[in-house]
């Protein structure tokens, strides 16, 4: 009989640990269709810096704060290599943005320009290329 409940608060334990376990790759808002997205591509390239600290502590969490209920969530992509290892990464990184109203979106940046251009020098000298998709569809690669 001891051994019965020993076997079962172990279990009742495992189960508690493994249900605290997050999955930070899982976002609790997954877009939607009908969502934005705004990606900031930074190219790579001979003489440009990127500080990768500064831009994931300190300028996307600033532009988040900015967009407020219309962002849902955002990526920040760090590039390591081109299609194979030995080629290198087109872009230094890549910042996403997913939001549900473009017209609200422009209008925070235009209301916020100086602040968000004076901020990018603190990270980098690279001119990013942006551009806003709408989200056409959005499927798990997971099949059964």
């Amino acid at each position: 009989m001891k051994m019965k409940i020993k076997f079962l608060w172990l279990t009742l334990f495992c189960m508690v640990l493994t249900s605290c376990g997050t999955n930070e790759a899982k976002h609790s808002t997954a877009p939607e269709t009908g969502t934005y997205k705004v990606a900031i591509l930074y190219p790579g390239g001979e003489n440009k810096t990127f500080d990768m600290d500064y831009y994931e502590n300190k300028h996307m969490p600033m532009m988040a704060k900015l967009l407020g209920d219309n962002l849902r969530f955002y990526e920040i992509d760090k590039g390591i290599s081109g299609r194979t290892g030995g080629d290198r990464a087109s872009f230094v990184t890549m910042g996403y943005f997913y939001i549900d109203d473009v017209e609200e979106y422009n209008e925070v940046i235009a209301r916020n320009m100086d602040t968000i251009r004076n901020d990018i020098p603190q990270y980098t000298n690279i001119q990013p290329i942006i551009q806003i998709s709408e989200i056409r569809q959005w499927k798990s690669g997971h099949t059964k």
